[in-house]
């Protein structure tokens, strides 16, 4: 299957962005609150405020109906529910939630396990307050062979799911699977054990102008299901992580080269500004923050631009959000429980402007397109996350005004009886619908 057509029928979120700010006579930061880590084939983008979070949550045995669930809650600060649960739909069972992404039309939210490999689908779309659980697909695993659906990334009419380990024996080895809107499984394609490459994958990003989607990196389920603690201690067990990044040919789905980044390279954001084409990514074991980016000779290559904290003390950085301008990183960092930011103006040598501990543990940090406000949540995976005191599970809500990160709600997973915070994602009660600039 080729992706031509997808290539060639859609703009870059970029240039739809600018298109609506320049028919709005007003800059994008004030016409558009969406993230800023979503796929550019995605629609119907949030206008002004968002209204609601998405946290996928990882259930917890004992703790209410113990399941695997999607929350949802209230973020808008004019509500008078503003900061409290508006709805959970359980999944009926515990399978290590994850990652979740929209459909290109935002419709429906798909939602993936590490453990079980099911994926929740959810319609947002009829009631977004409260959306409600209308597939479970459950051949992801049978039909590809690939165990740990991760990543979930829009193409038009299809979802792009990066896996994390293989069916065979839940090794690093692994692949891509593609499935149709409604849920068929389509094809598949396995991520590239010659020229270097180690076959892990994890996490996926476009740039459809320039023809290319980055993977990057991570391990098998026979790590990610280990006890941290345990897995730190195994000597050839921590020689099983990622240490690549594979640059595709977006309309071929070909890989053209193979990328030497060691130390699990997790998530990948390009920058949103016009004309630019690099990407970042930072390397969980070695704690650097990696830049890729074409050289003198139009060569695709990547090299470690900055240090995050204190590698020696594996600080582990986790979850990344890039700023709408591309001129700024924020970078959460697991073990030490610190969200950081980067100055980005020189992506070949970023700098560290601010830290602030926002918990005992963070792992997801998702921003709006306005740079205003960033969410935080806690939870890595259920055996990674720490114990006693230190497993404090939330999402809270900070805003920024370039200076401070300011807290402005925290809503305590474990007090409510939800389980463990991981992936969130915003939503709106009325998105607007982006107009795209035909195709030259």
């Amino acid at each position: 299957m080729r992706f031509d057509t997808f290539s060639r029928a859609f703009v870059p979120r970029t240039a739809v962005f600018a298109f609506v700010a320049i028919g709005a006579g007003v800059c994008p930061a004030l016409v558009l609150a969406d993230e800023t880590c979503n796929s550019p084939y995605m629609s119907n983008l949030i206008k002004g405020q968002e209204d609601f979070l998405y946290v996928w949550t990882l259930g917890v045995p004992g703790m209410g109906d113990g399941f695997d669930k999607l929350v949802t809650l209230d973020v808008n600060p004019t509500s008078k529910g503003f900061g409290e649960v508006l709805a959970q739909v359980a999944v009926g069972g515990r399978g290590e939630a994850h990652h979740m992404g929209f459909t290109d039309d935002r419709r429906f939210l798909w939602a993936g396990g590490l453990d079980d490999s099911k994926i929740h689908v959810f319609d947002v779309s009829t009631n977004p307050a409260k959306p409600k659980l209308v597939k479970t697909i459950t051949d992801f695993a049978p039909r590809a062979g690939l165990v740990g659906p991760h990543t979930f990334y829009a193409l038009p009419g299809r979802m792009l799911i990066g896996a994390l380990s293989n069916s065979k024996d839940n090794g690093g080895k692994t692949g891509m699977a593609v499935y149709s809107n409604k849920g068929d499984f389509i094809s598949k394609y396995d991520m590239p054990t010659d020229q270097g490459g180690d076959g892990y994958g994890y996490d996926i990003a476009i740039n459809p102008a320039r023809n290319a989607m980055l993977t990057s990196s991570f391990t098998g389920r026979n790590n990610y299901m280990m006890d941290l603690g345990q897995l730190m201690k195994d000597k050839p067990a921590m020689q099983r992580f990622g240490t690549s990044m594979v640059i595709w040919n977006l309309k071929s789905m070909q890989p053209e080269k193979v990328l030497n980044v060691p130390g699990a390279p997790l998530e990948i954001r390009w920058s949103l500004k016009e004309g630019d084409d690099w990407a970042i990514t930072t390397s969980a074991l070695t704690s650097m923050l990696w830049l890729v980016k074409k050289d003198a000779k139009g060569e695709w290559q990547a090299k470690s631009v900055a240090q995050i904290g204190d590698p020696a003390k594996i600080p582990l950085p986790v979850d990344i959000s890039i700023t709408a301008d591309g001129k700024g990183l924020w970078v959460n960092t697991f073990m030490d429980g610190t969200t950081r930011y980067f100055d980005l103006r020189n992506p070949e040598a970023p700098k560290q402007t601010y830290a602030k501990r926002t918990g005992s543990q963070v792992n997801m940090v998702s921003q709006s397109w306005d740079g205003k406000r960033a969410y935080v949540s806690s939870s890595l995976l259920a055996k990674w996350d720490k114990k006693g005191v230190d497993d404090e599970q939330f999402v809270k809500l900070f805003a920024w005004d370039g200076k401070e990160l300011k807290e402005t709600f925290t809503a305590d997973f474990y007090q409510l009886k939800l389980g463990r915070a991981h992936h969130m994602k915003l939503g709106a009660a009325k998105p607007g619908t982006a107009m795209a600039l035909a195709p030259k």
